[in-house]
């Protein structure tokens, strides 16, 4: 059913999309080792399952599935070689290429720093017309083969040329010139990447994001791809899942639902994406991605999910006076009395031209704002003393890098890995720790202000 939906979705943007049908497709594809259960049955991701199986194989060769990447690469369970020789792949191609992309767009731009270290060694094998002896699996070199048939320093050259750059901005304008989008998910914690993939891009490559899916099934495909990506909305198609669509504030907590209610070989589960229905096409609800339903970090009473960091982040971000925030996560302190939050930041520049009080001053946006989540934080900051100031942790370049390798050697997928918004593991926190570069804290003391007024009144029973 997904296989079949995916190529109806692509059949969509054929039409609406006049120059989907040509040319070639850079889109950068993952798989990941498989584990066994205690019963011996094998557990994959849903996309690792799907490359290996017939219906990818065999599938149409239309432009939709025209890789520049062999099957082989794509299959290859070695990420860094997966990676080079897609990319090199793509390098090869890059005047015939008309979409780039990659499942999320953290992916994308992992790709894109993996360039930025090897685009030496695939110059010259493109220049020399030979695989290197950095790709060791013979299925890769084989098919590889195939992509480097004849040595061209002219393309090696000009490839040279853009990537000795000292500023990487709009480069992937000129290594793939004739390129008219990027295809990622650029929603929810994705849209943080979105002012990284614009640098890249000079802003002169639209970004697409065209599904709503998640590994058990599809929800929505957006009709409007090229839309701006903040204007991004799904129409739910209505027959991928007959599950009910939970109204936010009328869940039923801990609802026990008999067996008898189910129908058999079915299972019911709860995704827990929080969506926004922005429009109907014809009947059909049109979603906007708002966050998942989670807490992420809590020292007490309070409760701070995923959307109250974002929102906090996204205030800080204001503050620092066009530096550029690379990534970041959060870990709560416990070991110290009292507890506090901790945000890990990896800048893009030199930190040493923001004045330390405005990271200061960053400490403090937590404290801000009008919710009631934040009134609960602020309480236990100032009035209960539970909750110790925030602190800001200042990593060098590359430090998540390094997390996202540890948590790949670790049986994550390189390609639905996304950045963990809360550290909960000691290894994962050590290798943030050892990254810090320097370290701020909220100074200023926040007085308890009155809860913000009710704008919504519960029902009355009659």
């Amino acid at each position: 059913m997904q296989a079949f939906l995916g190529e109806m979705c692509s059949y969509y943007y054929l039409y609406v999309l006049p120059f989907y049908n040509s040319n070639k497709t850079m889109y950068l594809n993952f798989i990941k080792a498989e584990t066994l259960t205690a019963s011996g049955i094998p557990a994959r991701p849903v996309l690792t399952s799907y490359y290996k199986s017939r219906n990818f194989k065999n599938r149409a060769r239309d432009s939709f599935n025209q890789y520049t990447s062999p099957d082989q690469t794509i299959l290859c369970i070695d990420s860094r070689q997966n990676m080079y020789s897609q990319l090199l792949a793509g390098l090869v191609n890059r005047k015939k290429v008309i979409r780039l992309g990659a499942i999320f767009a953290s992916a994308f731009l992992r790709a894109i720093s993996f360039l930025k270290e090897n685009w030496g060694n695939m110059c010259e094998d493109i220049r020399s017309g030979v695989l290197g002896s950095l790709i060791t699996d013979s299925s890769c070199r084989s098919s590889m083969a195939d992509i480097l048939k004849s040595s061209d320093p002219k393309s090696a050259a000009e490839i040279q040329e853009i990537c000795r750059r000292e500023s990487w901005e709009g480069v992937l304008v000129a290594l793939w010139p004739k390129t008219k989008y990027i295809e990622a998910v650029v929603t929810g914690t994705m849209a943080q990447y979105i002012p990284s993939l614009e640098y890249y891009t000079a802003g002169k490559i639209p970004l697409v994001g065209t599904m709503y899916a998640s590994s058990e099934s599809y929800f929505g495909v957006n009709l409007k791809p090229l839309c701006k990506v903040e204007e991004v909305a799904f129409t739910l198609i209505p027959n991928t899942d007959d599950g009910p669509v939970d109204e936010e504030d009328k869940v039923e907590k801990e609802k026990l639902v008999d067996t008898a209610d189910l129908k058999i070989g079915l299972c019911r589960y709860r995704v827990g994406d929080v969506v926004q229905v922005v429009g109907f096409s014809n009947k059909a609800p049109q979603m906007r991605f708002v966050c998942r339903r989670n807490v992420v970090l809590s020292i007490d009473a309070d409760k701070t999910t995923e959307e109250d960091l974002h929102n906090s982040i996204t205030k800080a971000k204001d503050m620092l006076n066009g530096a550029h925030l690379v990534e970041y996560t959060s870990y709560p302190d416990t070991s110290t009395l009292p507890g506090h939050y901790v945000l890990f930041w990896e800048m893009a520049s030199d930190t040493t031209c923001i004045e330390s009080g405005i990271l200061e001053n960053c400490c403090l946006v937590r404290s801000t704002g009008t919710k009631s989540s934040i009134y609960i934080y602020r309480r236990c900051r100032s009035h209960d003393k539970s909750i110790g100031a925030l602190e800001i942790r200042l990593l060098k370049p590359g430090s998540f890098e390094a997390l996202m390798d540890h948590f790949v050697t670790q049986g994550a997928s390189i390609n639905q890995y996304k950045t963990p918004r809360c550290i909960k593991t000691k290894d994962a926190l050590d290798i943030l720790n050892s990254s810090v570069t320097d370290s701020f804290l909220g100074k200023k003391r926040f007085s308890p202000k009155s809860r913000p007024k009710v704008l919504f009144s519960p029902a009355r029973a009659d």
